[in-house]
């Protein structure tokens, strides 16, 4: 099936029973989205909101909200994409596969959009306002676009092939934006709208953007879809959606999608900001307020049958999990292509995404060498932090598969366990400080700036892991040690007291009580939280706590610590995973919406079987 609209798609999962209606009223204002949430962790279907307060248009979620519906969406074009990936990875081997030439050549004509004189998009228009106010989270600082398709080109090189869509979240109420004439643009770095607005930065200009709500559901996947620099989304867009994209061209205008639901059109100022925020992000934490692009609004399109399409983020797992588990569906087998000597890469999704990346990769610099140690895994981890979407990685944590061929990074338990056997925390531990870091992260030093650390293992095992709580005298204020897992110990902390950038006195008395009592050697891994008992429930919580809420050169001490030549090591690694002072609060249930969703799934209401 291939879908040219977002409505066609819609209509396809309500007939084959993957989409339910919901007539009932309900409020954008946090009610919605806790809906949307909560269909979502109970693995629910696609959600069309038909009776929404304040709007005209209805709202549909949970779209892609099991990876099983996702794989439907794309089921008639999926092993052409897959094949078009396979070949990009392996030339040679498509070549002697002829029978795959047809649907390459197919998918290749489809990735060319096709330049339409009009279109559905173009038939109304209306105002920012009247669009569906969705607010997520009770601290948010407005309402906000949570699929938006943001395409820009590049002012040097104009065209389809100088494009960029990306999923940046827009901003349509609240702050200091004016009502209908200005909304905000929030782009984080690294992000190809970047390279376009600062070229019409140093050509004086301002930057045209169209922000696209709705369409082909290929091209929602397409603007988050972790593409080599150069390659337009929208050609993934259209060899994905199975046909060539329409966009309304000409009138000296940016192209707009003509399938659309809607087109905010506008544009960027040189430097013009306003304060953005504060918005309920992926990590489980608000983004707080800061000065973004604010985008100044030309018109806003919409096509006869407009809907407006949305989900909501916030602690994973979340809708956006199955996106990322989708990509790594796609992209899995280019991996060693993108990264030499890298055969697996997991961007851990429980840790907020970019907080954590594991990887599995090579280690034969020195094969002759009478045992193995970290050489090429540190070209490696450079590498991951050097390019593409995994240079935002926080942690990187890389393992040699000559040690265990059949060793998964995305079998997590057992990943950590073959990491802390090998790890010589004397050697195998690289910081790189004061550096660039994920725009959503506050554990660093400040907006955008924090450290990284690379974990490298090779070799044999050089420790057996404990598995039984020590006997411990801990400074006062330090209690509750739990083994979580085998070689990690949680414990127990007071709350942190220390502004930015400045280790933790506590900390340092800790780490200097645990050196002095010694008996450690099977714990490598020793995390301080607000809750041992919270954070040690699972691993779920055991990611989320420990990597989104650490700075790894701030945050980590050591037992028996050193400084050898600008190089830091330790016996055992104690990580601060308290929430700081200078954190982003964490998001919470508002508990009067949840009791309006419980009502929803009551018998005789719409969520009755599902919730």
């Amino acid at each position: 099936m291939i879908y040219r609209n977002l409505k066609s798609c819609l209509d396809d999962l309500e007939r084959s029973k993957r989409l339910v209606r919901i007539d009932t009223p309900v409020d954008p204002y946090l009610e919605v989205g806790a809906i949307q949430r909560r269909v979502f962790k109970a693995g629910g279907p696609a959600l069309l909101f038909t009776n929404v307060k304040g709007t005209s248009f209805p709202m549909a979620a949970n779209i892609f909200g099991t990876l099983e519906r996702t794989r439907f969406i794309f089921r008639s074009t999926l092993r052409r994409v897959e094949a078009m990936l396979s070949a990009k990875a392996d030339p040679a081997g498509v070549m002697k596969k002829p029978w795959l030439w047809p649907g390459l050549a197919l998918g290749g004509w489809h990735t060319m959009p096709k330049s339409v004189k009009t279109g559905p998009v173009m038939a109304r228009t209306t105002s920012v306002s009247k669009l569906p106010q969705l607010v997520s989270w009770p601290m948010d600082g407005g309402a906000y676009v949570t699929l938006p398709l943001v395409y820009t080109e590049s002012p040097s090189k104009p065209g389809f092939m100088g494009s960029n869509i990306g999923m940046y979240r827009i901003q349509l109420s609240g702050n200091d934006f004016e009502q209908d004439r200005e909304v905000g643009l929030h782009y984080q770095i690294h992000r190809g709208i970047g390279y376009h607005h600062a070229e019409a930065i140093a050509r004086g200009q301002k930057l045209p953007v169209n922000v696209f709500v709705g369409g082909p559901p290929a091209m929602t996947l397409a603007a988050i879809m972790p593409l080599p620099e150069g390659i337009a989304e929208i050609l993934f867009a259209g060899a994905l959606g199975g046909h060539r994209i329409p966009m309304v061209t000409g009138r000296g205008r940016l192209p707009v999608l003509a399938e659309a639901d809607f087109c905010i059109r506008g544009h960027i100022d040189p430097t013009a900001q306003k304060p953005e925020g504060p918005f309920g992000d992926h990590l489980g934490y608000y983004s707080l307020v800061h000065d973004f692009p604010v985008m100044r609004v030309e018109e806003v399109l919409h096509r006869e049958d407009a809907i407006w399409p949305f989900t909501t983020v916030g602690r994973p797992p979340q809708e956006d999990t199955m996106f990322g588990a989708f990509i790594h569906e796609l992209t899995a087998e280019l991996v060693p292509q993108v990264f030499g000597g890298v055969h697996e890469v997991h961007a851990v999704d429980a840790a907020g995404v970019h907080p954590l990346l594991l990887a599995v990769g090579s280690e034969r610099y020195v094969p002759y060498a009478g045992e193995r140690q970290p050489q090429e895994l540190i070209t490696n981890g450079l590498s991951l932090l050097g390019t593409t979407q995994t240079s935002l990685s926080k942690y990187v944590i890389i393992a040699a598969r000559e040690d265990e061929p059949s060793l998964s990074c995305h079998h997590v338990p057992e990943f950590f366990r073959h990491v802390l056997e090998r790890l010589d925390l004397s050697r195998d531990l690289h910081f790189i400080t004061r550096t660039t870091m994920d725009t959503l992260d506050y554990s660093g030093i400040s907006l955008n700036q924090g450290s990284k650390v690379l974990w490298t293992a090779a070799g044999g095992p050089k420790r057996s892991l404990a598995t039984n709580v020590p006997v411990l005298n801990l400074p006062d204020g330090f209690h509750g040690p739990r083994v979580f897992a085998p070689g990690i110990l949680v414990l127990s902390a007071p709350a942190h007291g220390q502004p930015r950038d400045t280790h933790d006195p506590a900390m340092e008395q800790l780490a200097a009580a645990l050196t002095a009592q010694g008996g450690l050697d099977g714990f490598p891994l020793i995390v301080v939280a607000d809750d041992a008992d919270f954070t040690a429930a699972d691993w779920d919580n055991f990611l989320w706590v420990t990597f989104t809420r650490s700075d790894p050169a701030t945050d980590t001490y050591g037992v028996n610590a050193f400084t050898r030549c600008k190089h830091w090591g330790c016996s055992s690694m104690v990580v601060d995973a308290r929430l700081k002072t200078y954190h982003a609060p964490p998001l919470a249930d508002v508990t009067e919406i949840e009791k309006k969703v419980d009502a929803l799934a009551l018998p005789g209401g719409p969520l009755y079987g599902i919730l």
